[in-house]
């Protein structure tokens, strides 16, 4: 049986994928012929053709491509100008995460929970020092916490786990979902809050470098007390236009590395790599959030800046990555140890479905389910 679709709705689905037809017709012989009318698709193959553009099935019965607007504020920018239309593997993995909030705030609210003081309580007009000091001090990710610490790595483990702690819901994922074969790009967003008093959530695209994932926490954070949600695409060197995504990196910025602080422990003349490398390990960052902040004190020129992040950065990319890990540890950081804790228990105490704790943590069968309980150490 043949399917009535209007040829529209196969471009409109094709754009939103990225994709050329030429790679279509690969997959599908007459997608071509799909696109233009001469053909209907049969509704297997319709099936098959939404799977593979990630598209909802139900918008190809539309009588028009539909509107679909991005579901939170985009602060990303090219230039000055908006990045545009996002592509599913974004779309999705806000949706994702979205849904997982809105099951945390149910959640939340049925164990009593109070609202989160620290969420909206900044402002912009407020002195940059002032907020990063009262952000830094919630967390306790002081100087004196990071100098325990074996290396700035630990250090990015050991913010995630504060933020957790406090009340922020964190998720780091490269990938949509579990879903390998769909892994998020990182030159089109590096990270995204959901502003929420009883579950805030912060996504980070572990597809980005570990190093970069250190400021977009940071960013992140922010948006979380200044009470914005929004999807950024900022690191330590860009200069956003908008007002909030440049207040939000400044405070990053501090946060991180007071420059206080920073003004003492800097060597005027020392070889750029030798600073990097101590500062580096002082204050337990990433040596790209080091550069940032050498060039707030006027140790750098902005092209020095530009060309010094861009040498630096690309011998991070060179630095091999470790294996893929174990399973259940890695699920762990994609959902963010608050949240599953909070699934797994809801689920073994018989208030929360199997069905969709599944949906929630992306498993299908029981058996993963108990062992990633036991690795949670809930039962």
């Amino acid at each position: 049986m043949r399917v009535a679709i209007k040829p529209e709705l196969f471009r409109w689905a094709r754009i939103r994928a990225d994709m050329q037809p030429d790679s279509l017709a690969q997959r599908f012989p007459k997608y071509r012929e799909w696109e233009s009318g001469d053909v209907q698709p049969t509704l297997k193959q319709l099936e098959a053709f939404a799977k593979k553009t990630h598209a909802p099935i139900g918008y190809f019965f539309l009588s028009e491509p539909p509107n679909e607007p991005f579901p939170i504020p985009d602060f990303r920018t090219i230039g000055s100008s908006p990045i545009g239309r996002p592509n599913p593997d974004l779309l999705d993995t806000i949706y994702l995460c979205q849904q997982r909030q809105e099951w945390y705030r149910d959640f939340s609210r049925i164990e009593g929970e109070e609202p989160l003081p620290f969420v909206g309580s900044a402002r912009l007009a407020e002195d940059v020092e002032v907020a990063a000091a009262r952000i830094r001090n919630a967390l306790e990710f002081d100087l004196k916490e990071r100098a325990t610490l074996g290396n700035w790595v630990d250090a990015l483990r050991r913010f995630i786990s504060l933020a957790d702690a406090l009340g922020v819901l964190v998720m780091v994922n490269g990938v949509v979902g579990n879903n390998t074969h769909r892994k998020l790009d990182p030159h089109e967003f590096r990270g995204f809050a959901l502003v929420d008093d009883l579950a805030p959530l912060v996504f980070i695209n572990g597809a980005d470098t570990k190093a970069a994932q250190m400021f977009t926490l940071a960013h992140e954070l922010v948006h979380i007390w200044l009470g914005q949600t929004a999807l950024s695409d900022s690191h330590p060197t860009s200069v956003p236009s908008h007002e909030t995504e440049s207040w939000c990196n400044r405070v990053a910025a501090e946060l991180l590395v007071p420059l206080g602080v920073l003004r003492e422990e800097y060597r005027r003349g020392e070889e750029i790599s030798a600073a990097l490398a101590r500062l580096a390990r002082q204050f337990k960052v990433s040596t790209l959030v080091i550069l940032r902040r050498i060039y707030d004190i006027g140790g750098l020129s902005r092209d020095q800046l530009n060309q010094a992040y861009a040498d630096e950065l690309k011998r991070l990319k060179n630095i091999p990555r470790g294996s893929g890990g174990n399973f259940y540890a890695t699920q762990g950081v994609r959902v963010g140890d608050r949240f599953a804790r909070a699934v797994v228990t809801s689920t073994l105490e018989g208030q929360t479905l199997y069905r969709d704790a599944f949906r929630l943590l992306g498993f299908s069968k029981l058996e993963t389910f108990h062992k990633f309980a036991d690795g949670l150490d809930v039962n």
